[in-house]
């Protein structure tokens, strides 16, 4: 079904006040979440629907626990981690702008931080080279094993360059767990080599794939390797938990770090020579049927400039009715 973006706003919004955020913090979160949807991400409002991410009150101020001129590691003492990565990329920002690179990491959250796309595009849109790590709870297989060991680990990297910055944003699972999830909710099969049932059976039924494992991006070793190192990155690297600690459930990490292309060259030059790059790989001959070569956030970019064209967003019917019960 298809609403409007501020009707979207409006109903992400209200969701976020039942679960008991103020007025700062939804601004925040709606952000992020809405960054995500307008993009065709799957790391948008899916999260407030079911249990939602409802607000943990007991808990206290996020707190800086080491800071160096280039680094900054930040304990989120549980809260929102939407929240506690955006104070991390506000300091990374600050110190990028002064020294030329900075370097952080959280610790001690265990909600999403949604699209970390969203954090390195916010790097690169100043100016800088980004990269976001995350780990998060097992929900992926190791190669060779159907136990899950790793979380679904995305990786962001975003290149500033003109008009709109070169950013990749991939999980090294197979998919992200909340597309599971969005599958789950309507009612939709999985694709084929997603994932596997708690026995080892390869499956396509969300729903046993959600109690079992996914498999990582490409099925083998090489997609396996990737999530171990950002597992080790955005775990024990921030002093957050990894796979197999007792805590790795509740202490999810994140690392960040910020480079200035003035350090090495001149950030003019480098946004030309992205940009040649960006030409001469959409130049290069397609194959037959292939109508475009895309480049990493093109699509996203796309989807979001048709939408703010219209005025319009296409909402699965299931989600969209969560959502506006999620809203009240």
């Amino acid at each position: 079904m298809k609403i409007s973006v501020d009707e979207l706003g409006k109903l992400t919004a209200d969701a976020l006040k039942n679960q008991g955020y103020n007025e700062n913090e939804i601004s925040v979160i709606s952000e992020i979440l809405l960054y995500a949807q307008l993009r065709g991400n799957n790391q948008g409002v899916v999260k407030l629907i079911g249990k939602g991410m409802p607000k943990n009150t007991g808990v206290q101020e996020i707190e800086i626990e080491k800071e160096t001129p280039l680094s900054v590691r930040i304990n989120g003492n549980q809260n929102q981690a939407m929240l506690v990565v955006s104070r991390a990329l506000e300091l990374v920002l600050d110190k990028v702008t002064k020294n030329g690179f900075a370097l952080a990491g959280t610790n001690n959250t265990s909600t999403s931080s949604g699209a970390i796309g969203y954090f390195a595009r916010k790097i690169a849109d100043a100016g800088f080279v980004g990269f976001v790590f995350s780990r998060a709870p097992e929900r992926v297989a190791a190669y060779g094993s159907y136990n899950p060991v790793f979380g679904t680990n995305p990786i962001a990297i975003a290149l500033p360059a003109k008009p709109d910055p070169v950013l990749l944003d991939m999980s090294t699972a197979s998919m992200s767990f909340y597309g599971v999830l969005e599958a789950k909710t309507a009612g939709k099969q999985l694709p084929e080599g997603v994932g596997y049932d708690a026995d080892g059976f390869p499956s396509t039924d969300p729903a046993a794939v959600a109690a079992g494992a996914l498999k990582s991006f490409d099925g083998e070793f090489k997609g396996s390797a990737l999530a171990m190192m950002v597992e080790a990155l955005a775990g024990p690297l921030t002093g957050a938990s990894f796979s197999g600690q007792q805590d790795s459930r509740t202490n999810w990490g994140h690392l960040l770090f910020a480079i200035d292309p003035e350090l090495l060259g001149d950030r003019a030059e480098f946004q030309a020579k992205l940009e040649r790059l960006r030409a001469h790989i959409k130049g290069a001959a397609r194959l037959a049927g292939v109508e475009e070569i895309p480049v990493p956030g093109e699509r996203g970019d796309s989807i979001l400039k048709k939408i703010m064209e219209s005025g319009e967003i296409e909402i699965e019917d299931k989600l969209l009715e969560a959502l506006r019960k999620a809203a009240g």
